[in-house]
C-alpha cells in the first residue's frame, strides 16, 4: 500500500513539474519568431496593479469594523505599506514593513 502512495505522489509531482515548466516556457515557444500581440503587452502592464488591488481587498474583507479595535491596526499598517511603497518603490520592503507594524499593533492594541 505504501509503494502505491509513493508512486502516486511521484506522479503528481512529475505532472505538476511539467505543467509549471510548460506554462513558463509557453511565451518563449509561441513568441520566439513573432512579436506578441498588443493585448498581451497591455495585460502585462496592467496585471501587477490589479493583483495588488485584489490582495488588498481580500486582506480587508474579514475585518469587523464594529468590534474593538475597529480595524485600526490593519488600516494603519496598510497606510504604512502604501507610504513605504510610494517612498522606496520596493515591494518587498513595503510588505515587510507593513506586516511588521501590523504584528506590533495587534499585540499592543
Amino acid at each position: 500500500m505504501t509503494d502505491l502512495r509513493l508512486t502516486y505522489l511521484l506522479l503528481v509531482v512529475l505532472v505538476m513539474t511539467l505543467a509549471t515548466y510548460f506554462t513558463r516556457a509557453m511565451p518563449f515557444i509561441f513568441f520566439s519568431k513573432r512579436k506578441p500581440p498588443a493585448f498581451l503587452n497591455y495585460l502585462q502592464r496592467l496585471m501587477p496593479p490589479v493583483v495588488m488591488v485584489v490582495l488588498v481587498f481580500a486582506s480587508y474583507k474579514d475585518i469587523d469594523f464594529r468590534a474593538s479595535p475597529h480595524g485600526v491596526p490593519a488600516l494603519i499598517a496598510g497606510a504604512l505599506t502604501a507610504g513605504l511603497h510610494f517612498w522606496k518603490h520596493n515591494t518587498l520592503f513595503s510588505i515587510a514593513g507593513g506586516t511588521a507594524l501590523y504584528m506590533v499593533l495587534i499585540r499592543v492594541m
